[in-house]
């Protein structure tokens, strides 16, 4: 295949899956597979880069009041407390991603892990759409955000999805579909903008990798919209992506059978 057809579905892919509930990861690593394709990992920094721009542009407001309230001391407002927890959230995987950076890189070589992943987010998702409480909750509690945290940790393992188990962990802590989601991609920011910079170091990525971050970016921005205006009406939506990974995860082990 073409390599620039093979990156564009790359991209494409990207686009899509940083959001969906699952994993963005899982079907980097089994796209790469079936293409016969793996651009290296600046091609990978660089979608990345895209879909979390597309976060700082649906959700600019909101960061730039966090930002404030907490640069102004503001901590008991509503948006500084929120600031807060969500730091609270991403300790977790800022120490547990750092401190096991290599096994997570070795899983990232494994299709079985990634079959494992898939199926991980199908069961976690039917879980998370079913009725155990009212989900009423605008914030988490610290507690809440410690345990969303961990679930982000889980998420870094290939096919796993970061967002189906972030989300679900709010869902399950008390938190209403649209307030999950919107604390879920928050929380992702500084875990992908540093999980970029740990991965890249000191170098600088290529101009002539524009093109795949702004397709990432496009597809990543309609994907978050239409997950908070169509998708968050109803936990129960969750049932046709975890239906989703199920599928993949069978269809991944099929291939590493027959293949």
């Amino acid at each position: 295949m073409n390599e620039f057809i093979a990156a564009l579905i790359l991209a494409v892919v990207q686009g899509l899956t940083e959001w969906l509930p699952v994993s963005s990861s899982g079907h980097l690593v089994l796209f790469q597979n079936i293409l016969n394709y793996n651009p290296g990992l600046a091609f990978d920094v660089a979608l990345h880069f895209g879909t979390l721009m597309a976060v700082f542009v649906y959700f600019g407001k909101d960061i730039v009041d966090i930002s404030e309230a907490l640069l102004k001391g503001k901590w008991g407002s509503e948006d500084g407390k929120l600031g807060i927890l969500l730091t609270v959230a991403t300790i977790p995987a800022a120490i547990i991603g750092y401190l096991l950076h290599s096994v997570f890189e070795a899983a990232f070589q494994s299709l079985s892990v990634t079959a494992i992943g898939f199926g991980i987010t199908g069961l976690v998702l039917i879980i998370a759409s079913l009725d155990f409480k009212k989900n009423i909750k605008k914030m988490p509690t610290y507690v809440d955000s410690i345990l969303i945290g961990l679930a982000q940790v889980a998420a870094i393992f290939p096919g796993i999805s970061r967002s189906g188990s972030t989300i679900s962990a709010g869902l399950l802590t008390g938190l209403n579909e649209k307030n999950a989601m919107k604390f879920s991609f928050l929380m992702s920011i500084p875990v992908i903008l540093g999980a970029g910079i740990l991965e890249i170091g000191n170098k600088t990525l290529s101009s002539d990798l524009i093109w795949a971050t702004l397709v990432a970016f496009i597809i990543g921005l309609a994907t978050i919209y239409f997950l908070l205006r169509v998708v968050s009406n109803s936990k129960k939506n969750l049932r046709w992506f975890a239906l989703y990974a199920l599928l993949l995860s069978a269809s991944t082990w099929a291939w590493l059978i027959f293949n």
